[in-house]
């Protein structure tokens, strides 16, 4: 599978999106600064701040915004642990579009909620991730809507590029951009907009140690399905490689790093003690990433994207060792 995404691609999104969104804030916050030290100059993309707290608002929206009329009244189905669904529900219904989501069995139930309560039809399947996909895949044929896939699909990765292009409008001077890994849609729109617009941007990706499908895959050069999957981080919590996005992280990405689950609660802390913003687990990867090389980015001008602000009780009750 080929995912020919381009530039004029990400701008047909942001035009599409433009009625609906609004650039989200990047900001610098001098305590950051100092917390990762080796004067590396630190700014923040608070995606936390679209409708559903999440980028994959941009997603979902760009690609409902692509459909026929004819696939529109048929209705739209995907798969997700939460911020895609969300993402897609909260479009579907915007637009007026039926909607369907499948979430794994024991799926965080905020989440759950949240997609209900933007008029989905929540389908819980499966044991985790990759089942839910293919009954969501079952379902899909049966009902014959379209789906919109959170990650093979151009449309989603053409809209995750729009933020990196507010990014470079917003701050010219980056000089990388650390993003947490789960399918890989907003990793493909940001190299798919630095080298149309700032080829010397690095993008480098930030996975979980205890999700390690696609770091052993960027590493070994080949697509790896099927690995366990044992993190907090349900945004990062993926088992393979997909097909739509490998090609270009292998071939783009300056760097791939891997952190641990503290690492993740204890970016949590820093960034709720820092910036006032709530992330969600896998929001925190970037700091938690770039503290651990910042030696490597010294005097260096890097964004980190706090993805999502969609927390559940239960990681926050574990960032602040609550029972």
């Amino acid at each position: 599978m080929t995912i020919p995404i381009t530039i004029d691609d990400v701008l047909a999104a942001r035009a599409r999106l433009a009625p609906h969104l609004t650039p989200t804030p990047l900001r610098r916050y001098p305590l950051l600064d100092a917390l990762v030290g080796h004067g590396v100059e630190v700014w923040v993309k608070h995606e936390n701040h679209q409708p559903t707290q999440s980028f994959k608002i941009r997603n979902g929206l760009n690609s409902i915004l692509a459909l026929t009329p004819e696939q529109a009244a048929k209705g739209v189905i995907g798969a997700s642990t939460g911020n895609h669904g969300q993402g897609v529900a909260y479009a579907a219904k915007q637009l007026g579009v039926p909607c369907a989501i499948c979430v794994p069995l024991g799926n965080n139930p905020e989440k759950n909620a949240a997609m209900r309560g933007y008029g989905a039809e929540v389908i819980e399947i499966g044991a985790h991730f990759d089942e839910a996909m293919v009954a969501c895949h079952r379902i899909c044929a049966e009902r014959g809507m379209t789906l919109v896939h959170s990650t093979n699909d151009p449309d989603v990765i053409a809209g995750a590029g729009t933020m990196t292009l507010e990014m470079l409008e917003q701050q010219p001077r980056l000089d990388a951009v650390f993003i947490a890994l789960g399918g890989g849609s907003q990793a493909v729109g940001a190299l798919t907009v630095a080298a149309a617009r700032k080829p010397s941007l690095r993008v480098y990706a930030v996975g979980a140690v205890g999700a390690p499908a696609q770091y052993e895959s960027w590493q070994r050069g080949e697509r790896l399905t099927g690995l366990p999957v044992e993190t907090i981080a349900e945004g990062i919590a993926t088992g393979s490689a997909y097909e739509g996005t490998f090609e270009a992280l292998k071939a783009g990405l300056a760097g791939f790093y891997q952190v641990s689950d503290a690492a993740l609660l204890e970016g949590i802390r820093d960034l709720i003690r820092i910036t006032h913003n709530l992330p969600e687990t896998a929001a925190a990867a970037g700091l938690a990433s770039l503290r651990e090389h910042a030696a490597d980015f010294a005097g260096q001008c890097v964004a980190i994207v706090m993805c999502g602000g969609n927390l559940s009780e239960a990681a926050l009750r574990a960032a602040y060792g609550a029972a």
